[in-house]
């Protein structure tokens, strides 16, 4: 399938720059730059087109080494099946492995791991069996849905065409017999209608248009819509292309969408279903992969380019960095160029997306430098977690942006005046076993005793409810304060006294709970018992198989510090009361 002038002139590089003796070299049909022919290395992605009788291709020859990681990933970043060559002398290599890895990270769902050169082991089916279990073995922690081996000796063509008479123990599919076949339609994403507007055509005053390439899904005339961020909703009017206008279009078809009422909608916004939406945030987790010589600065604003919005944003934070060579997990400050690691991304504005798996157009970004205009890194947004990546919600935005605080017809004075006291929230801070709870009880028994209205929320009763999904990572423990923290401000904002009893061990997530609940009305009390005595009250096991509070911040500036190890809790709780009486919380 290859042009006579193309072969004539990869005859003649191959008695220069082959590695087969002299002979033809069908290598050089994609190594095409100079540097790729004398050093035997592929460096750029080149792409070849050619077509059989059941299928158009397209071959993305993209090189292994780790220093041109980044030309990989952009080769791969759009292929719907992965081949991955082992030279059988040598088996899995550390660059097999890199391979894999950056194929799965990827999301590509076929791979074929195509085992070349058994010409060279005597086209021994031990050697083919011992590799397979190698790469199956190593294969088992990566995320590959559909993996498939096949023996092939590319130079003579054995099992590449035609079977090969030499391997009679292989009885599957040939190399081009299988691309021919691989069942690639479910890969696409038929169910989540997702269309980024390119363009608003607007070629006279009667007619408004909406390009774009559908992303996933299928629209169909009549069906209602969405539009996003702005939530306006209308009907698809008609669905318009170059050859005329259809009945409905779906993934990867580019078309023209007109609706039926007259909504704000331009490039960078989304149309989607009304009862389907994707994500709408300015903050998500992804893996990036780096491509600047410039390391990555987290802090340092980015654009970030997403379907066809553009924002401004930046890396909150480099969770780990992944060696691709071994798949361990690393400690980094930064990524440097060609690394890939896990990050947080904080963005000016909320975008639509969805997680790169299930989404491949909606889930994929790239950030570019703003100086230079170059593209720095190609990320996937990732939204799954495990117990220690869960995201907290200090600094989320409302899914819905329209949405307003209703006032209460009842006023704060008219509150204190019929309660006879102050709002506020009682924090009880400290260790595991420092009294917390017990302090907490006694505290809301003296104050109903005194006629006061007063509410206790308990760490542990939290968990059993509207936290019964978290465990005790720092992660958790502070998504279950930021919880309490904002039922802790409905029970004030009724005239209530609330009492919050929690570990809450970090100076940062406390200070972020007083900003929901209100400075003013926050009152930090920490129950300062030492670490020793907290072990020997332990009877939960919150001291034992890593749920300890190790790394607990004592609060700096505290309204009180009482060291229950000292005090008894009828002591403790007159304290608390007396320093209530002192603000003129609750009257004397």
């Amino acid at each position: 399938m290859i042009y006579e002038d193309t072969l004539k002139a990869i005859e003649k590089a191959s008695a220069v720059h082959g590695t087969t003796g002299g002979g033809f070299d069908p290598a050089l049909l994609t190594d095409g730059l100079k540097a790729e022919r004398e050093q035997g290395i592929t460096i750029d992605v080149a792409y070849r087109y050619f077509s059989t009788a059941k299928r158009k291709f397209i071959i993305a020859d993209t090189p292994g080494h780790v220093q041109y990681t980044r030309n990989m990933a952009t080769g791969a970043s759009t292929a719907d099946l992965a081949v991955i060559l082992i030279d059988a002398r040598y088996g899995v290599l550390e660059q097999t492995k890199r391979h894999s890895f950056i194929v799965s990270l990827l999301g590509i769902k076929h791979i074929l791991v195509a085992i070349n050169k058994m010409d060279l082991c005597g086209f021994s089916a031990e050697r083919f069996d011992e590799i397979r279990r190698d790469y199956l073995e190593f294969s088992s922690r990566l995320d590959i849905p559909d993996l498939h081996f096949l023996p092939i000796a590319a130079l003579h063509g054995d099992n590449v065409v035609d079977p090969s008479p030499n391997m009679p123990w292989y009885d599957g599919p040939t190399l081009m017999g299988f691309l021919e076949s691989v069942y690639i339609g479910s890969d696409r994403n038929l169910e989540d209608f997702r269309f980024p507007v390119q363009l608003v055509n607007r070629p006279n005053l009667d007619y408004r248009g909406f390009c774009g390439t559908v992303a996933s899904g299928i629209v169909r005339r009549g069906d209602e819509i969405m539009v996003l961020p702005s939530r306006k909703t209308s009907r698809v009017k008609s669905i318009v292309t170059f050859d005329g206008e259809l009945d409905e279009a779906h993934a990867p078809q580019s078309v023209t969408l007109t609706f039926e009422d007259e909504i704000d909608c331009s490039r960078g916004d989304m149309i989607i279903r009304p009862g389907n939406a994707p994500k709408l945030d300015s903050k998500f987790d992804a893996m990036l992969v780096w491509m600047s010589e410039e390391p990555m600065v987290p802090g340092k604003q980015y654009l970030i380019k997403q379907t066809s919005n553009l924002v401004t944003g930046r890396v909150q934070r480099l969770k780990y960095q992944v060696d691709v060579n071994s798949l361990h997990r690393q400690e980094q400050p930064t990524l440097k160029l060609n690394e890939i690691g896990r990050v947080s991304i904080a963005l000016e504005k909320p975008i639509a997306f969805d997680d790169y798996r299930r989404n491949r157009t909606t889930g994929a970004f790239i950030m570019i430098d703003r100086l230079t205009n170059a593209t720095v890194g190609a990320g996937m947004i990732t939204e799954r977690r495990t117990g220690d990546q869960r995201q907290d919600h200090w600094d989320d935005v409302p899914q819905i942006d329209s949405l307003d605080t209703k006032p209460s017809g009842v006023s704060a004075d008219e509150r204190a005046a019929r309660f006879g006291q102050q709002p506020v929230t009682i924090l009880l801070t400290g260790l595991p076993g420092s009294g917390k709870t017990s302090t907490g009880q006694g505290l809301e028994r003296r104050l109903f005793d005194r006629g006061q209205a007063v509410a206790l929320l308990d760490g542990q009763n939290l968990r059993l409810g509207i936290s019964r999904d978290l465990g005790f990572s720092d992660e958790e423990r502070s998504e279950n304060l930021r919880r309490a923290s904002e039922v802790a401000k409905v029970v004030n904002d009724a005239g209530l006294i609330c009492l919050l009893s929690m570990v809450a061990p970090k100076e940062e997530i406390r200070r972020k709970a007083a900003e929901v609940i209100g400075a003013e009305r926050t009152i930090v009390v920490h129950l300062d018992a030492p670490e020793a005595v907290c072990r020997q009250r332990d009877a939960e096991g919150h001291y034992g198989e890593g749920r300890a509070a190790l790394g607990y911040e004592p609060p700096t500036a505290p309204d009180l510090r009482l060291d229950t190890s000292k005090l008894t809790i009828d002591e403790t709780v007159t304290a608390i009361v007396n320093l209530l009486e002192q603000r003129g919380i609750i009257a004397k």
